[in-house]
């Protein structure tokens, strides 16, 4: 009975110290994401982004450092990192092929809201379409042309020619 009684102190000698390590690991980096979301977005309210990408900025940029917090808890614990590592690499590019359109769609959108070759309201051509911009959305931009509705994939916006009439 004393053997387990001193094995049980060693074990939790060892592992209380580590267990709440991960655990203030895991609450630094909840509020660093937090932090930066929200840095993210004041900074998107002084200099007047667009209200469609700033929440998908701050989504994006505290993403990784929850990942980059839970790997780090995970080598605290003594797991072997490194092939979790690789294994998130290969499935990142596993995705981004397979996604590779829907990405293309989405970072057009995100370079057309920023740089703002033309806004709602404006009368565009681009590739045998005429039309009135209703909306521009992440991954498509909505024109009306002549009581239609025609979505035009924002990668094509991109990367075509656009005449603004209007």
């Amino acid at each position: 009975m004393n053997n387990i009684a001193h094995y049980l102190l060693g074990a939790a000698t060892l592992w209380v110290p580590r267990v709440i390590g991960v655990i203030l690991i895991i609450i630094f980096s909840v509020f660093l994401a937090r932090i930066v979301k929200k840095a993210i977005f004041t900074a998107a309210d002084r200099f007047k982004l667009d209200e469609t990408l700033t929440p998908l900025i701050a989504r994006t940029s505290s993403i990784p450092i929850m990942i980059f917090g839970m790997l780090t808890a995970l080598g605290t614990l003594g797991i072997n990192v490194s092939a979790l590592v690789a294994g998130l690499g290969l499935t990142g590019f596993a995705l981004g092929f397979a996604l590779k359109d829907t990405i293309s769609n989405l970072l057009s959108g995100v370079f057309i809201l920023l740089y703002r070759p033309f806004e709602i309201g404006n009368r565009i051509r681009i590739s045998g379409y005429e039309g009135i911009v209703i909306s521009i959305d992440l991954r498509y931009t909505e024109l009306d042309s002549e009581g239609n509705k025609v979505l035009i994939p924002n990668s094509k916006l991109f990367t075509d020619p656009i005449t603004v009439l209007e």
